[in-house]
């Protein structure tokens, strides 16, 4: 940011010159050479602008042309002119200045302000500082144009070409100087003051593999080493490769009249490669698109780009592909088979997200598959991680979670889902809306929403939970009534009391208004000009029961809705009657069931004796408003 104007207490004890009249087409060079033969400080020398010439000529083959003066009304209409585009056009000003020791100029002390370009210096931009500011000065039109002049030509930029807009903004800085008695800046603010011929910027051909650029990660801090893209996935009408074509841009001049010369644009990547027929390809005049015409993941064999659904893999793994990650709804189908049981057909940390999965052989430590089908003939290790809406796993020992799930052996695994079907459970967690087991051992916990059957029981130490709120999504759902049922209380007993102030407000007013209204009755029908006094307490008093009505409105619609989320939370307290806990078998050795209630909260549990054969239980609630756990007959 350059300052102009000086506050230094120094200023009157620094070395002065006389006054120097000089001509130069370079005022910062003249500045500074006279400051280095009179040993000053160049801060502290200003210039008058006594002349300004501006000379252009147009360069001829022998290049002896020479430079014309042109007039301030010709240098305006060049601005418009096309000859600016002409690259044997050249323009140049010269200046003569008279430079002295800076004095000081007090009413601009405090307004700081500097000029700046951008890279191609076609635009001039002024930034005010924050925390300027100016008292009321009548000359401020003149004085402002003059600093603004002399900040440009040290910066070797054109004075009168390319900056009509200077005398609209200087004009805008006067009209707030006069209605605030000064001015006074908040914040910086930054306005264009000049704006030459920008060049349009040649375009070079190009390839985009947007496909790829799918798969790179956004923080290069954190690289994936094991997601090397082996199967990038690809959808209906996805953009994946555009060529972007060659472009020459347009020429320019900039705000010093240097002339922008367009640049030859360079062709060095046009397509040899070709596509199959499940990529269309779009001709436009900037560019070809090549987009997919199904879903599907992308290969690239033999120079030609295709689109496939089904991959046969031995193993995943970070040595041979890495982790495999797909948009779930691309519909690609991944086959693992690893026929050697010491080794994971899916390995060690992998991550695999896929449409559809079918892996013969076993998932490694902490290896995650994410599928919306999914099926496991092998085992999974007690640190993987499965879920898919379709879930079939043969053993499992890790953590599932799915809509549908079949599992032929459950081994101290942990399972969440809506319908979960187990043939044999050997200990762990279940957590579903209905939970079917056709054999279970010991030490199992299994909780369910809705239902929990058991075709033959081996085992004991096993629980039996009912609770409402046993998928995740339901309990969220309760929590968020439940916020938003303690905003609407909230707000309810605020409206209450609102209503309760406005009603005794009226009340104590009535007999008032009451007579108010008779007398504005009266002059209307009499014709008689109504006091502004009456009509202004007859509208106050309308207003207060207009917002009384309002209040009333909006406390009978709260309640409303008050009511419909009680509804919503007790629907879901009121499926607990209905849930059952089924055991066809008889029960052996010591099981628990319990339900867990909402409103109250509290769990109501019971034990069925050894060797009981009372097979289904539901909880009753007693005429005492008591809660039991009973044997019923379905």
């Amino acid at each position: 940011m350059a300052f102009f104007g000086s506050n230094n207490e120094n200023d009157t004890k620094q070395k002065t010159i006389r006054p120097i009249v000089v001509k130069t087409d370079n005022v910062t060079k003249e500045l500074t050479n006279i400051a280095s033969s009179n040993r000053v400080d160049l801060a502290t020398l200003d210039f008058n602008i006594l002349e300004m010439q501006t000379l252009t000529r147009k360069k001829s083959s022998s290049n002896n042309e020479l430079f014309n003066e042109i007039t301030s009304t010709k240098l305006k209409e060049l601005s418009h002119n096309d000859l600016l585009l002409n690259p044997d056009f050249e323009i140049k000003q010269t200046y003569e200045i008279e430079v002295f020791t800076k004095k000081p100029r007090p009413a601009y002390d405090r307004l700081a302000f500097s000029i700046g370009v951008n890279a191609t210096m076609c635009k001039v931009f002024l930034t005010i500082k924050q925390g300027s500011s100016a008292p009321f000065v009548e000359t401020f039109t003149e004085d402002f144009l003059e600093l603004v002049n002399k900040k440009k030509i040290r910066a070797n930029l054109l004075v009168g070409l390319f900056d009509e807009m200077l005398g609209d903004v200087t004009s805008k800085l006067n009209a707030r100087m006069i209605v605030d008695k000064g001015l006074k800046f908040d914040k910086n603010e930054i306005l264009i003051v000049a704006e030459g011929v920008e060049p349009e910027p040649t375009i070079n051909d190009e390839i985009i593999l947007h496909f790829q650029k799918k798969g790179e990660k956004e923080d290069a801090h954190k690289v994936d080493y094991s997601n090397r893209n082996y199967v990038i996935s690809v959808i209906k009408d996805e953009l994946l490769i555009e060529y972007i074509k060659p472009k020459k841009g347009s020429s320019g001049r900039n705000c010093r009249g240097e002339f922008l010369a367009a640049k030859e644009p360079i062709l060095s990547n046009e397509p040899t490669f070709k596509v199959s027929e499940k990529i269309a390809v779009i001709d436009t005049p900037e560019s070809v698109l090549y987009k997919a015409i199904e879903n599907g993941y992308i290969v690239f064999e033999n120079e030609i780009y295709d689109i496939r659904d089904e991959l046969d893999l031995k193993e995943i793994s970070f040595k041979s592909t890495g982790s495999i990650e797909t948009k779930l709804d691309a519909d690609v189908t991944l086959k693992v088979k690893e026929n050697d049981i010491f080794k994971d057909a899916v390995g060690i940390g992998m991550d695999v997200e896929v449409s559809e999965i079918d892996i013969d052989g076993n998932i490694g430590p902490h290896a995650r598959v994410h599928a919306k089908k999914a099926n496991i003939d092998g085992q999974t290790h007690k640190s993987s991680y499965v879920e898919a809406d379709e879930l079939s796993i043969n053993i499992h020992k890790g953590e599932a979670r799915g809509m549908n799930v079949h599992i032929t052996r459950l081994e101290q695994g942990s399972v969440v889902g809506n319908v979960v079907n187990i043939a044999q459970v050997i200990g762990g967690n279940v957590k579903a809306k209905d939970v079917t087991i056709d054999l279970l051992g010991s030490h199992v916990n299994i909780t369910a929403s809705h239902l929990i059957e058991i075709k033959k029981m081996q085992g004991s130490e096993n629980k039996f939970i009912i609770d409402p709120l046993a998928i995740e999504s339901m309990n969220e759902n309760v929590d968020d009534k439940e916020q938003e049922l303690a905003v609407l209380n909230e707000r309810i007993k605020f409206l209450k009391k609102e209503i309760e102030k406005y009603t005794t407000v009226l009340k104590n007013n009535e007999s008032s208004f009451v007579e108010v209204k008779k007398k504005l009755m009266h002059y209307k029908k009499n014709n008689i000009a109504m006091p502004a006094a009456f009509v202004k307490s007859f509208q106050q008093y309308q207003k207060l029961q207009q917002n009384l009505a309002d209040l009333v409105s909006e406390e009978s619609e709260k309640k409303e809705h008050r009511e419909k989320i009680n509804l919503a939370i007790h629907t879901v307290q009121e499926d607990i009657y209905n849930a059952r806990v089924i055991n066809r078998d008889k029960w052996v050795g010591y099981n628990e069931i319990r339900f867990k209630l909402i409103d109250p909260p509290m769990d109501v549990v019971y034990s069925p004796r050894e060797g009981s054969l009372d097979k289904i239980f539901a909880l009753i609630k007693t005429e005492d408003d008591e809660y039991l756990i009973k044997a019923v007959k379905e």
